[in-house]
């Protein structure tokens, strides 16, 4: 498939996709979504990346979300107590559009091979959407948690086509004694009552039953209907993606070429990436910064700000309106 016929194709898609138009949850601000699908090109077969794009009225502003590793786009519209959790209907009722993508392999997304899945491949795909999406905005942000912090971070200094990224849940530096016994809660996707379903091969991964807590919450306060909507929406990642983020995360010129603003969000009780001396020091906004500015170039103009007593997965916190409003005010300070 030529690359003309390519994004003809693409803008069918979306287009089509339109024609699903409809209102999106009550809120301050008329909203109005639906479900978008771009295609990308991965090993020269032709994939594609769904999305749910949120565009309230008179938006300018479009922000891309990327979830993270056993995450997809449910991540970001937590459906449990969503006026405190849901990222989406925040950001959509400061004025702000969004899209939240589901990683290549996960979600409504295709499924290729995992050894395919890599966070370049994932990054390439990011940029597709941006590319789609970009003319009707006058702004894009990129959106990552965890592993799609990796995948942004990869976007945003390849294909330099955003005004600014918002990190979440990763640092450069890994808190390995307590990184270490998250891995060992991932088993192949096909063991999974749910999941199995999808077809997966070996190489993709996913959570086992009752441990998400203790990997992506802890030492946050437990809320069944939380963790119930965490672990019935779960998802997968592959090796490969995992490997890629560490690498990410070590190889400071990557992050160090992103030459827009830049936002670091973090659970100060994360203890995959938090807890001096091996991880990030994330007991303060002023500590984090001062933790992980070295690795951003000066344009970044590094902001931070910590969720206070809540782990990896922070849109879960009760706190998480607080880390909502710093990023609607920095998104609004960047233009």
């Amino acid at each position: 498939m030529g690359w003309s016929r390519f994004h003809r194709f693409g803008a069918v898609v979306l287009l089509a996709a339109g024609a699903c138009l409809a209102p999106g949850t009550a809120g301050a601000v008329q909203t109005a979504c639906q479900d978008v699908r771009v295609p990308v090109v991965v090993t020269l077969t032709v994939q594609s990346v769904y999305g749910r794009l949120c565009v309230p009225e008179g938006a300018t502003t479009l922000q891309v979300l990327v979830p993270g590793g056993t995450y997809n786009s449910a991540y970001w519209d937590i459906g449990y107590a969503p006026e405190t959790r849901s990222y989406r209907l925040a950001m959509n009722n400061a004025g702000i559009a969004t899209v939240a993508i589901d990683r290549l392999g996960s979600g409504r997304s295709s499924k290729p091979p995992s050894a395919l899945v890599t966070v370049p491949v994932q990054a390439k795909a990011v940029h597709e959407v941006i590319r789609s999406l970009r003319p009707r905005f006058d702004r894009v942000v990129l959106v990552g948690h965890s592993i799609g912090s990796a995948v942004a971070t990869v976007e945003a200094a390849t294909y330099r086509d955003v005004d600014g990224v918002v990190i979440t849940g990763l640092t450069h530096r890994i808190n390995l004694p307590g990184a270490v016994p998250v891995f060992t809660t991932l088993v192949p996707a096909l063991l999974d009552d749910r999941l199995k379903s999808y077809g997966l091969d070996l190489g993709y991964l996913t959570t086992i039953a009752g441990s998400r807590y203790s990997s992506f919450h802890a030492p946050g306060a437990t809320e069944p209907g939380a963790l119930a909507f965490d672990e019935a929406t779960k998802d997968v990642v592959t090796p490969t993606e995992t490997v890629d983020t560490v690498l990410v995360g070590s190889l400071v010129p990557v992050s160090r070429a992103i030459k827009v603003p830049v936002m670091l969000v973090m659970g100060g009780g994360d203890g995959n990436f938090c807890g001096p001396p091996l991880g990030a020091d994330c007991s303060s906004d002023e500590a984090l910064r001062v933790s992980e500015g070295p690795f951003y170039a000066p344009e970044a103009r590094l902001r931070t700000h910590v969720v206070p007593g809540y782990g990896h997965s922070l849109n879960f916190s009760a706190n998480a309106p607080d880390y909502h409003r710093a990023v609607v005010e920095w998104t609004r300070g960047i233009g």
